[in-house]
């Protein structure tokens, strides 16, 4: 009974404890093995936001390449200061703005006997400053760069002659069939004007199909593409240079050659295209 008794007391004096206040001193410090861990935080570098003026203004524009523009026939060279990021339809633009250049669309320019494509930038070919870029012009495009405008344009419907007069035929009104609206049609009035098509600029076409102009009558010749494969031989070191660079010569001008005419250049200068063509 009597460890029943304490037992009883001990619980009473326990529970009165609990609900007594706790009160710490001023200077009272809690255990530094019962504190939390702090977490490091490092230092952030806050940047400097930019000035307005800084972020209008624009660099201006640096690694512009000298490039020369050659044409060997008709001999004719251009120089211009162009960008790397510059599509070659860009610069094919800015070369036809010089006076006596071939038009854009009518331009093929060469790289060491590689075309440039129009969609590709500059600098993904490999070109230097200084350097010299071959210029072609398409077959049956006929380029003087003595003219400002060159001959070959498109063959427009000339102005309708004042010999003869045009007829005006008068339709008479019609009766609107429908109720409501409108209660009439209308004149109409029908001019018919004569047209004349000017082929005095079409040159005429020899059995073989091709133009018969001096320059069809120049490189259908064996003999020139014999001379122009000697002279690509002295320009690259590399025999299969020269003979690439030759084919990209020969297939831009194949559109004006018969298949004879094409079979006998072949076989006078020894370089055979893909399938024999």
């Amino acid at each position: 009974m009597s460890e029943q008794a304490e037992l009883a007391f001990v619980k009473t004096f326990v529970n009165n404890l609990s609900s007594q206040p706790v009160t710490y001193a001023d200077d009272f410090q809690q255990p530094s093995e019962r504190s939390l861990r702090k977490v490091p935080v490092l230092p952030v570098c806050e940047l400097p936001c930019p000035t307005p003026a800084a972020v209008i203004s624009t660099s201006p524009r640096t690694g512009s390449l000298s490039i020369t523009f050659k044409s060997i026939k008709p001999p004719k060279s251009y120089s211009l200061s162009v960008q790397p990021t510059d599509p070659v339809s860009d610069i094919k633009a800015q070369l036809a703005s010089e006076p006596g250049a071939p038009p854009a669309d009518a331009q093929r320019l060469l790289l060491k006997g590689k075309a440039l494509a129009d969609s590709k930038l500059l600098q993904e070919y490999s070109i230097k400053e200084g350097d010299t870029v071959t210029l072609m012009v398409k077959p049956g495009f006929d380029w003087d760069p003595s003219k400002m405008s060159t001959s070959l344009a498109p063959v427009t419907a000339p102005t309708p002659q004042k010999a003869r007069a045009g007829s005006i035929t008068l339709l008479p009104e019609q009766p609107s069939r429908t109720r409501g609206g409108h209660g009439r049609t209308p004149s109409i009035v029908l001019i018919d004007i004569p047209l004349v098509l000017d082929t005095s600029n079409i040159p005429e076409l020899s059995q073989s199909g091709a133009s018969n102009t001096p320059y069809h009558t120049t490189v259908a010749q064996p003999a020139f593409w014999e001379h122009l494969y000697a002279f690509l031989k002295v320009e690259f070191p590399n025999g299969s240079d020269a003979a690439q660079a030759w084919e990209d010569f020969f297939c831009a001008s194949k559109g004006s050659l018969s298949v004879s005419e094409i079979a006998k250049i072949r076989d006078r200068v020894g370089v055979t295209g893909m399938a024999g063509s």
